[in-house]
């Protein structure tokens, strides 16, 4: 009498019970995936772009500058190696800028 009593499933029953549970956690874990997987994309190429962008700019012009006050020091010419140099660097950052700019974004 207890086997059949209020409340209790028959033993087969539970089997296709979890069976069917499972299957639902399956798609349920599926969805999820399916739509969280387009916000967790890389970052846009426009975005490293962007960094590797300014970092041109800054180390063409940082870089340049460096050289020329270093060069001006050890050959007393100040100011005219800074200026030459710092506008090499300036033309430099440029060049590597449009550079970048070509590559064909993904």
């Amino acid at each position: 009498m207890a086997e059949n009593g209020p409340g209790q499933d028959p033993e087969g029953m539970d089997e296709a019970r979890l069976a069917s549970l499972d299957e639902r956690l399956k798609a349920a874990q599926d969805a999820e995936a399916a739509r969280t997987a387009a916000t967790r994309k890389k970052p846009d190429k426009g975005y490293s772009q962007g960094n590797r962008v300014l970092t041109e700019l800054i180390a063409g012009i940082v870089g340049g500058g460096l050289f020329g006050w270093l060069f001006d020091r050890w050959l007393g010419t100040s100011p005219w190696l800074l200026l030459v140099m710092l506008f090499l660097g300036i033309g430099v950052a440029f060049r590597n800028i449009i550079r970048i700019s070509n590559e064909r974004p993904e």
